[in-house]
């Protein structure tokens, strides 16, 4: 990456190579320029995180970029810096939409629901209805009398969800910015403060089959997945994978009578 000197405040005339010098690199770092250029040469011994990470802001690095600083300086990756999530790209909502009839969603490390198929808003529940700031599962999990009404095991599945929760904030980075939730959880529900104040974590795939009693197709069996989101160390897509192939016809026979209606209505199938 070249950086334009006279963008940042430095003269760009008489340069014979493109972007910034290093004393320019290491005035923007704070870092002495005789550190700077024995750091380029592989002198002086291994570099700080907080070295890397000054040098990173100075270049203005992209996170890939930043990590692949840390993986080659220090020989790990960065801690993690979390960047709130308003929303996912076209290709990534395709990618939900192609998995029909298998409910699947995309979640941030806070567990905020930004995306889902229409299997998922027929089998789980349409977040399309809900408030944008209450799309959250952890608030469906512990405020919505729904949530218990589908669980044959509520309590299981939440104390699950809330390990899980705790692993994934805390691994993106994101423990400050879930305060505003969990207090307000806290408040609401006298389950969700007993079960946070347990300290749990778990695992982020935990029993990889969940049983739930859907209100028009009964019992069913799902088998969960969770996977990273390339190039979005941010979001999760999670998918509920129909557990029999009859479960899957099941569902696939229930969103055909959905968007059947939705058509005949005039309405819109999301």
């Amino acid at each position: 990456m070249r950086l334009d000197p006279a963008a940042l405040g430095f003269p760009s005339q008489r340069r014979r190579t493109l972007g910034l010098r290093r004393e320019e690199v290491a005035q923007r770092a704070s870092i002495s320029p005789t550190w700077y250029t024995w750091l380029e040469q592989g002198r002086g011994g291994a570099p700080s995180a907080d070295v890397l990470d000054r040098i990173a802001r100075a270049l203005l690095l992209t996170d890939v970029e930043r990590e692949h600083l840390f993986l080659i300086g220090l020989g790990r990756a960065p801690e993690a810096r979390y960047h709130k999530s308003e929303g996912v790209t076209p290709r990534l909502q395709r990618v939900l939409d192609a998995l029909n009839p298998t409910p699947a969603l995309i979640r941030t490390a806070t567990w905020d629901v930004l995306a889902w198929n229409r299997a998922a808003a027929v089998m789980l529940i349409d977040y399309g209805s809900l408030p944008p700031g209450q799309r959250n599962i952890l608030r469906y999990i512990f405020l919505d009398p729904r949530a218990r009404a589908v669980q044959y095991d509520w309590e299981s599945v939440a104390r699950f969800a809330l390990g899980a929760f705790r692993v994934d904030a805390a691994r993106a980075g994101a423990t400050a910015d879930v305060e505003p939730l969990v207090d307000e959880l806290r408040r609401r529900s006298p389950e969700f403060r007993a079960m946070w104040d347990d300290n749990e974590v778990r695992g982020p795939h935990g029993d990889a089959r969940k049983r739930m009693r859907h209100p028009v197709l009964g019992p069913l069996a799902f088998e969960y997945s969770a996977f990273a989101v390339d190039g979005r160390t941010d979001l999760s897509m999670v998918v509920y994978n129909p557990a029999t192939p009859e479960d899957a016809q099941r569902i696939g026979s229930l969103l055909a009578q959905d968007a059947s209606r939705a058509t005949n209505s005039g309405g819109t199938i999301t």
